[in-house]
């Protein structure tokens, strides 16, 4: 699986191949310069059960850490990822 990122000043996204075929997309926009709220998650039904969602969130999270930002989970994927990972929430907001 390959994860991409599309990114500018206002939003960006996350998305993940498979076989050079689109399987999900995950969405943000920006909140400020040192923060971003993941808004959106999805995987083609094709897709489903396969970690595609897990991919995508560990890029952002990775994005985040080399980054130096912060991230604010309002998808309802992200959010209940979150909070099941006590290592991914360095990246939350306080």
């Amino acid at each position: 699986m390959e994860v991409k990122q599309n990114n500018d000043d206002k939003h960006g996204s996350f998305e993940a191949f498979i076989d050079g075929k689109r399987a999900g997309m995950m969405t943000y926009t920006w909140a400020g310069e040192e923060r971003f709220i993941i808004d959106h998650t999805e995987v083609e039904e094709a897709y489903n059960g396969k970690g595609v969602g897990k991919e995508m969130l560990l890029a952002a999270v990775d994005f985040a850490r080399k980054n130096e930002k912060k991230i604010i989970p309002l998808c309802p994927f992200a959010k209940a990822s979150f909070q099941k990972s006590e290592e991914l929430q360095d990246v939350l907001v306080n």
